[in-house]
């Protein structure tokens, strides 16, 4: 298997320097109904964001099903495109309007330009890379199950990683300047701490995203403002018996944590606000209690993302802890099955619309079914960067 996979990263390599050479644009070509900009709310005034973390290039094959060990099958599609979780999560930012910077690594092959210039094509700034003269560029094969609307991912990390000291002191400074947000999404854990304690000594606040467990990661979301897990992190990470009760002990031993989201797919996200002021005189409840009464207020028969949401509340669970905020739950959108295609960098979609609903200063109310939105419509394109849309994009519309 994998020997067949090298020789098609072979062909793939040589397609890109042929368009590179060419002179071909990497920009995707969107075919949605668009929207006038005269039309929607105003960008936000401070829409700068810098992102340190992974870029790659992936191979997205898509089959009918997945193989079976030593089998010999055909893809029914391939594309070659971006990808990597802080690549895409900013590439999103900047199609919603927001102006990225990156902070990451590549080689100097086909691969490495080709990450770089498709980044730029979409408006994301790549001045901060560190551009290795030796090595090789990070990509990745993803097979896409048709059969299941399921992905497998295949990653080769780029060699050599990023280090900090190839960051000087005033590519840093040059990097936060003017920056509203910084979000890292738990790779390059030397580098990013690095600028983590920057932009903290700047006032600047910080999003993490906690995929998994990774090297490093601890220290990062010591200094993270908001934080947005995977559906299995809040319990792997704190051992709490419960996505509710690990999201309390997340905030209690997190004291700059002002919120937390669990992303949990098809089945929506879940968010813990801590309140700003302590309110003596709001209700204690369990938060297994509150959740549970928040799900039967849902409507089913809402297709489009919703979002709905407690007052503050004391929530506690027994034997980790009260804490004093809000709980909220966001649905996803109901996609068609005809119209699903590839799950690949949903996360990432819906971390990129946080971005942009941070700087834009949206309530949670209106941030989480934006999110969900625009992480669905990349779900109706192959890869992770196919179907992000435009701020201009028709179905963003009502959520703007």
């Amino acid at each position: 298997m994998l020997s067949s996979l090298s020789l098609f990263s072979n062909a793939i390599s040589l397609n890109l320097v042929s368009s590179l050479s060419s002179g071909r644009s990497t920009q995707p070509f969107f075919t949605r109904a668009q929207m006038s900009s005269e039309s929607l709310p105003p960008l936000p005034q401070h829409r700068i964001v810098l992102g340190c973390g992974a870029v790659s290039v992936d191979f997205l094959a898509t089959v009918a099903s997945y193989p079976n060990p030593d089998d010999k099958i055909r893809s029914t599609s391939l594309k070659v495109q971006g990808g990597g979780n802080a690549g895409n999560a900013l590439t999103c930012a900047a199609r919603l309007g927001l102006n990225p910077r990156l902070i990451s690594k590549v080689a100097n092959d086909a691969q490495g330009k080709s990450i770089l210039e498709e980044l730029e094509a979409d408006g994301v700034n790549t001045s901060f890379f560190i551009v290795s003269e030796e090595g090789n560029s990070p990509f990745t094969y993803v097979i896409v199950d048709n059969q299941t609307k399921t992905r497998t991912c295949i990653h080769t990390p780029g060699y050599p990683p990023l280090i900090p000291g190839e960051l000087s002191k005033s590519s840093l400074l040059s990097a936060l300047d003017g920056a509203n947000m910084v979000y890292f999404d738990g790779r390059q854990h030397e580098t990013a701490l690095v600028v983590a304690k920057e932009a903290t000594r700047k006032n600047i606040p910080i999003l993490v995203e906690a995929e998994r467990k990774r090297e490093g990661l601890d220290d990062l979301l010591d200094f993270a403002t908001y934080a947005i897990c995977s559906a299995k992190f809040p319990q792997a990470w704190t051992e709490a018996p419960s996505v509710p009760s690990a999201l309390i002990s997340m905030l209690l031993r997190l004291p700059n944590l002002k919120f937390v989201i669990v992303t949990l797919g098809e089945d929506g996200c879940i968010m813990l606000q801590r309140s700003v002021n302590d309110d003596f005189d709001a209700e204690e409840m369990d938060v297994h209690s509150l959740l549970e009464s928040l799900k039967q207020r849902k409507d089913d028969s809402k297709t489009i993302p919703t979002c709905i949401s407690s007052v503050v509340t004391k929530l506690s669970v027994n034997g980790i802890g009260t804490v004093t905020g809000r709980l909220f739950v966001g649905t996803a959108e109901k996609i068609p099955p005809s119209e699903l295609v590839d799950t690949t960098g949903a996360g990432d979609a819906f971390i990129g619309a946080v971005l942009y609903a941070l700087c834009a200063g949206m309530s949670p109310e209106k941030m989480l079914p934006f999110a969900a939105q625009v992480a669905a419509s990349g779900c109706r394109a192959l890869g992770a960067r196919t179907g992000l849309p435009l701020r201009t994009d028709s179905r963003l519309a009502t959520f703007l």
